[in-house]
């Protein structure tokens, strides 16, 4: 077994930022190792009180997990999803991005993580919920398949003779999810999709949900029938980033308005969580009607962890590394000290972000200084002061100055590539299909794209119609007065479709635009439709244009939306950084990794990409992985590098990867091999100083 010292210098920083949970709980599985029990144990016990209420008395009940930024509300709210899964079905709301779809909204992400599959289960949540109802208990899915689907609804009916919204159709539509030709369709028609008229035969259903008022009473439905097996825990993340008032203000009274509406109509059996900041809650508060207030059952403010407990978060990071080590390390945090902690935090007590920042840069500084140095460096660490989201560095002079490796602004893109790419794969993971976001969500995604990309005059709702308004938003292009309308549908019924055009000619005969865009994969109809001629006259015999989107543009876009989440509610952390909207739109624009988004190429918002070699675009993206990995880390094994690019790109093998990594070493002075005469398993690729 090696040295620590030795393993310090070969393993990735455990500290790394990559490693910091944020977003949907069920895009990332935690690791229990890294859990410290102590931390906000309250909290979880004061949850899992509430939820065993819900469960006794089936009454919904509200609770709100207040916290300031770092203090691990959405690492706790995955916790509990975590311990508490066997008990009730998780829900994860994202942000929603216009209030009059809420409900909507509110439905897809609901049906969303009941489509998601329980650790250690084999069955989604739903799955498990259907097989919950007495009518599933007493025959199984086979009999199911094989009986009569009338005969299932009757008996359906007859155990919930009221309080079922459109029984008939919801009963024959949880009948065909054990169909497995059509259980897809049959999800899609639950989340709210806008189904075309043969797939609403082949569901045997009249109409999409596609009204608030629709969602609104499926969602009770849920409630309804859940009272028989488990509760359903909805819980609402990332507040700051909501759909916003004419002010500028974030809209949080429609979301307190809609827990109003479900603990008034008696939905039954949800816990209702929602996370926000301490400082967003106090500046929007005032927003929030008094009634509606009292609707929340408990109120659970995140306390700061003491000492003990941020040595504890510590410990568990560098557990994996010690139990490598012969000899055994000097302490359980080496090469930590519980000193730093002690000046840094002199108080006593801090959040765990705090910890895990300093922690980083303390490693990153010894795993430098074992480089460069017989012996590890002291450095003065860089903490956020604890009412601030960035970083600012206190005046206290280091004992050894060590010479920066890379200049600070390169290391920081370096770090943010690193964080791009995981958050991509996350995306492309669970982004199968463009119609997994609705019309609101996707026009949300493109505007705030436009924004990182410094786009003028961006003005949301263009079309003049409450229905489709917030499909749309128009924008001006740096140097020119020509407004420009983008509409984005990938409603697949075609009678909307035909309402969606005319209301798009209704925006040009009004002049609201002067040239219009529409976007959209779908298919347009066939020549006897007539929504297929209006779109004919209005896009493509005229200047007006159809661009159709591809996949990958959309889990771009899907990509940047989840790091602006991460931006507003503090959750972004780039290297040793947090950094603000503003910031992470500087970064975006100096990577210009959205110029590689050819939906943004079609609208004219960035250049196309111009190849000049060959095989340039194929080996690029792995150079690009190589050099950011070696700049963020300073030094790692050159077989650790090697497996991880392998984990990172299926399509290359390990002689490739070797090349790429001389060719790396010989046309960019930035990277180096440390002892490239030793054998392969034993060399160092580390990033060199601007002076070597």
């Amino acid at each position: 077994m090696a040295s620590i010292d030795l393993i310090i210098q070969r393993e990735p920083n455990p500290f790394d930022a990559e490693t910091f949970w944020s977003g949907n709980f069920w895009q990332e599985q935690q690791d229990p190792a890294l859990t410290v029990e102590s931390i906000h144990q309250d909290a979880v016990a004061e949850i899992e009180q509430l939820l065993a209420q819900v469960a006794g008395d089936n009454r919904t009940r509200t609770m709100m997990l207040e916290g300031e930024t770092g203090s691990g509300k959405t690492y706790l709210l995955g916790r509990i999803k975590r311990i508490l899964n066997p008990k009730a079905f998780f829900v994860y709301i994202e942000p929603f991005t216009a209030s009059d779809y809420i409900w909507r909204h509110i439905l897809r992400y609901t049906v969303d993580s009941l489509l998601e599959v329980p650790e250690g289960q084999e069955d989604s949540q739903l799955l498990i919920w259907l097989k919950g109802l007495s009518e599933f208990k007493q025959r199984s899915i086979i009999d199911l398949i094989r009986g009569d689907r009338q005969i299932f609804i009757r008996n359906l009916r007859e155990a919930y003779p009221a309080g079922i919204y459109n029984a008939a159709e919801f009963f024959g539509v949880l009948y065909d999810l054990t169909n497995p030709k059509l259980s897809s369709l049959a999800c899609e028609w639950l989340r709210g999709d806008d189904l075309d008229e043969d797939s609403l035969k082949l569901l045997r259903v009249q109409h999409s949900i596609e009204t608030e008022d629709a969602a609104q009473k499926i969602l009770a439905n849920f409630g309804r029938i859940a009272a028989e097996t488990q509760p359903i825990v909805l819980c609402f993340d990332q507040l700051d980033n909501i759909a916003r008032l004419p002010d500028g203000g974030i809209d949080l009274q429609t979301l307190f308005s809609v827990n109003s509406v479900i603990h008034n109509q008696k939905l039954k059996n949800f816990l209702v969580m929602i996370s926000i900041i301490t400082d967003t809650w106090r500046q929007n508060s005032h927003r929030v009607q008094p009634t509606d207030k009292d609707r929340v059952d408990a109120v659970i403010k995140l306390k700061q962890i003491t000492l003990d407990q941020s040595e504890a978060l510590w410990k568990s990071r560098l557990h994996i590394l010690h139990r490598q080590a012969s000899p055994p390390p000097p302490s359980a945090i080496y090469p930590l000290t519980r000193q730093v902690l002690e000046e840094k935090f002199p108080g006593g007590k801090t959040r765990p972000r705090n910890v895990l920042i300093l922690g980083r840069q303390l490693f990153q500084d010894c795993k430098v200084g074992l480089v460069r140095y017989d012996n590890p460096p002291i450095v003065s660490p860089i903490v956020p002061p604890e009412n601030s989201h960035s970083q600012v560095p206190e005046t206290v002079a280091p004992p050894v100055q060590v010479q920066p490796v890379v200049e600070e602004s390169f290391d920081s893109l370096a770090a943010f590539k690193l964080v791009w790419l995981r958050k991509l794969n996350q995306t492309q993971q669970r982004i199968s299909r463009i119609r997994q976001f609705s019309s609101p969500e996707l026009i949300q995604m493109l505007a705030e794209a436009l924004a990182a990309l410094q786009v003028e005059e961006i003005q949301p709702r263009l079309l003049p119609s409450r229905t489709y308004a917030s499909y749309s938003l128009s924008y001006q292009l740096p140097g020119h007065s020509e407004r420009i309308g983008v509409v984005w549908s990938e409603d697949q019924n075609m009678t909307k479709f035909c309402n969606l055009i005319k209301i798009c000619q209704e925006a040009v005969d009004e002049k609201l635009c002067q040239s219009l865009h529409l976007i959209r994969f779908e298919g347009v109809g066939t020549p006897s439709n007539l929504g297929y001629k209006l779109y004919t006259q209005l896009f493509t015999e005229s200047h007006h244009n159809h661009f159709m989107p591809d996949l990958f543009s959309v889990q771009y876009l899907a990509t940047y939306h989840s790091l602006v989440n991460d931006a507003y509610s503090g959750d972004l952390v780039v290297g040793e950084q947090t950094p603000d909207l503003q910031e992470l739109e500087g970064l975006i624009r100096e990577s210009k990794i959205l110029h590689q988004c050819s939906l943004l190429q079609d609208l004219e918002i960035v250049p196309p990409l111009v190849i000049s070699e060959e095989n340039k675009a194929e080996w690029q993206p792995v150079e690009d992985f190589l050099l950011n990995r070696v700049l963020n880390q300073q030094c790692l094994a050159r077989q650790r590098l090697i497996q991880e690019t392998l984990n990172q790109f299926v399509q290359v093998n390990e002689v490739q990867v070797n090349l790429l990594i001389e060719h790396l070493c010989e046309e960019n002075h930035k990277v180096k091999i440390l002892d490239p005469q030793a054998k392969l398993e034993d060399q160092l690729v580390y990033a060199a100083r601007t002076d070597e």
